[in-house]
């Protein structure tokens, strides 16, 4: 589950991680008053207004509707308002989005940080995430901050710092000081990082988080340490342990089919294709969509309804794939393993007649257990729904119906 930069960060200043200060806000009117209320806990006189979405690359994109970014500095109390009317309820296009965008519901008006002083800020690179391949959690860092870790990967690997942590033992001291040491940083700006790194790594492991990317973590002229920006993926499997966190979730930001498939308990991620597919299992999910592929058609979407799937889990299942205006055709795969073919033949009967009007062509290929007396129940429907028992007969049936 992603969250926004201004929750990410008052998740890392709870466990003590030092961070650009910033007020929420969600009209123009309030961002002024946001404002107002910085400029007298921190003495800041220049704010900086971030759009509040889960995307990166705000700093680049730009609101459709105003041509503004989606990061912008005020430089008086002034222009705060009309800086942050222009980019609230504005939809922000990134290269992250693509070209649908995001409609930004709040900005966070945060303080100018890169004041001047004894020496220039400096922008940084730190992430942490779990290294499946090692079985431990990794911390990455660079040098290069403030820019994409994906370019910096390809064009100067040599640049990217890694440093493994054994989960028996957790970071050590000489972990922190070593990743330190690499960033090239001394004296009051080393200590501080060594503390920045311990209260970043405590904050993503008490948080069951499975990604932390701080892009950029700034040095500041004189010396502190903090994070300017926050990306947090926090494990879904987890957020049973935290219903705080679980609170902190948007669903303005998710895709409206995949929050209404996770009411019924349904795995769905939409796709840019014409055949739609109901599996139970992502295993099968992904040889279905190989199917498709192969016969012609392309998947628009991935629908696992696991294994306990029923009359009302397909019918949800049907509402949600024929959302999609661009579905001509749906492949219902099951394998009847912990579910019985025969069940969840009847269910798709129900379920059709229950929505009705269903003008695409569906296919429906059931293996295991009970599954004949499945095709048959599915045949003697009346309806028009095809029936397969081999997967090269539903890819037949699939490159049939699309024509």
């Amino acid at each position: 589950m992603n969250i926004h930069e201004y929750q990410a960060k008052e998740l890392l200043k709870k466990h003590g991680v030092k961070i650009q200060e910033g007020i929420v806000a969600s009209t123009a009117d309030e961002a002024l008053e946001a404002a107002k209320k910085l400029n007298a806990e921190t003495g800041t006189s220049w704010y900086v207004i971030k759009a509040q979405i889960h995307a990166g690359g705000r700093g680049k994109g730009t609101v459709n509707e105003t041509g503004s970014h989606g990061v912008v500095l005020a430089k008086s109390l002034d222009t705060v308002p009309t800086i942050a009317g222009a980019i609230l309820g504005g939809t922000l296009v990134t290269h992250q989005t693509g070209p649908a965008g995001k409609k930004v519901n709040k900005v966070l008006i945060a303080q100018d940080v890169y004041y001047p002083g004894d020496s220039a800020p400096k922008e940084y690179y730190m992430g942490i995430l779990l290294d499946r391949a090692k079985g431990c959690n990794v911390i990455m860092a660079s040098t290069e901050g403030g820019m994409d870790i994906e370019e910096v990967a390809e064009n100067s690997p040599e640049k990217i710092i890694k440093e493994w942590i054994d989960p028996k033992v957790g970071l050590q001291g000489f972990q922190a000081r070593k990743v330190a040491f690499k960033l090239g940083l001394e004296g009051n700006a080393f200590k501080e990082m060594v503390k920045f790194i311990f209260s970043l790594y405590k904050a993503y492991e008490s948080s069951d988080s499975s990604m932390f990317e701080i892009n950029p973590v700034l040095k500041t002229s004189d010396n502190k340490i903090l994070a300017v920006d926050a990306k947090v993926n926090l494990d879904d499997n987890a957020l049973m342990r935290h219903p705080d966190l679980l609170a902190l979730r948007d669903v303005t930001e998710e895709d409206p089919a995949e929050v209404e498939a996770g009411k019924f308990g349904l795995s769905y991620v939409k796709l840019d294709g014409n055949v739609g597919c109901m599996v139970n299992g992502a295993g099968l999910a992904m040889a279905t969509m190989d199917i498709i592929k192969l016969s012609g058609g392309e998947p628009a979407n991935f629908l696992d309804v696991g294994g306990s799937a029923n009359a009302e889990t397909v019918e949800a299942g049907f509402r949600i794939i024929l959302q999609d205006p661009n579905v001509k055709a749906i492949l219902i795969n099951i394998f009847g393993g912990i579910v019985r073919c025969d069940r969840v033949a009847n269910g798709v009967v129900e379920a059709y007649k229950k929505i009705g009007n269903i003008s695409i062509p569906i296919i429906v290929r059931l293996q295991g257990t009970n599954a004949e007396e499945g095709a048959k129940i599915i045949d003697e429907s009346g309806l028009a729904v095809h029936s397969a028992i081999l997967l090269k007969d539903a890819a037949a049936k699939v490159q049939e119906v699309l024509g």
